[in-house]
């Protein structure tokens, strides 16, 4: 199990928010204290509800703690406070420009694969290259929301044709638990525990040793297709300094061949069926 503390409700008082999130960050009162240029008996007053902190001291706090977006609004509604940061949809308007950088990166890195993922994994958008390697996993995985890392790992998703799952597997919840702890986010302990008790199994495929160039740098994720053994390395983007709840928790993942057998069959699939 995923070891997590109880996340305060909107109900609950600012100074309850606050010292989850201290604690979360393993601080002590004198450790913040000392962050925020405040003094030690004004912060335990703050957290025990006996001062009211300002606009400025909650959104300092939040800084200091590195509280993520959506949880500074309800950091500032508990002290009652409009939220500060917007959220909305990527198909908003508003967030037009974003969306199309998003559909440019994606649109760009064809014949590779790249997809984008909300804060819960979630599939957001995805080039043309991807529903082909999600083809033969269960039609039921495959419902909106599609959850990337429930895909990944589940027995009727893409487990039993990951060369390397134990390799993967190990990384993909290693990733997830360092999110958890960044964010705190309840939603993703449990996706973790979830993901955690799927049986491991056998591929039943050989994966070749990773080596060279790859050992001890990037953890690789291969796949068994009709065109091969299919061997990738991925990269992560993120936008820079985003005001936005949405754009804070999008990701784009692109994935890279890792070897010139990989790279030739992608662009086999890309002649035959992306431009068919």
């Amino acid at each position: 199990m995923t070891l997590r503390n109880a996340s305060p409700t909107a109900a609950d008082p600012f100074g309850t928010h606050l010292r989850h999130w201290r604690q979360h960050r393993r601080l002590s009162q004198l450790d913040l204290a000392q962050e925020a240029e405040v003094s030690t008996r004004h912060l335990s007053y703050v957290e025990t509800g006996r001062a009211a902190p300002s606009r400025e001291m909650v959104l300092r706090l939040a800084e200091r703690l590195d509280v993520p977006l959506r949880e500074r609004n309800a950091l500032l509604v508990a002290a009652g406070y409009a939220p500060m940061y917007r959220q909305r949809s990527l198909d908003d308007p508003a967030l037009g420009p974003a969306r199309r950088a998003v559909d440019l990166v994606l649109k760009g890195h064809e014949p590779f694969p790249a997809l984008a993922v909300d804060r819960h994994w979630n599939l957001v958008a995805h080039n043309a290259v991807v529903p082909l390697l999600m083809a033969g996993a269960s039609a039921e995985l495959l419902q909106p929301p599609i959850n990337v890392l429930r895909l990944s790992l589940h027995p009727d998703g893409l487990a039993p044709r990951i060369a390397n799952l134990g390799q993967w597997r190990a990384h993909l919840l290693e990733r997830l638990q360092q999110q958890i702890a960044a964010t705190g986010d309840a939603t993703l302990a449990s996706l973790h525990d979830e993901l955690a008790a799927y049986p491991v199994g056998l591929t039943g495929h050989d994966a070749p040793a990773v080596g060279g160039e790859l050992a001890g740098v990037v953890v690789p994720f291969q796949l068994v297709t009709p065109n091969g053994l299919l061997s990738f390395i991925s990269t992560t983007t993120i936008f820079g300094t985003p005001v936005d709840v949405t754009l804070q928790e999008l990701a784009v993942e692109s994935f890279f061949p890792a070897d010139a057998q990989t790279a030739a069959a992608l662009s086999g699939l890309a002649a035959t069926q992306l431009r068919g």
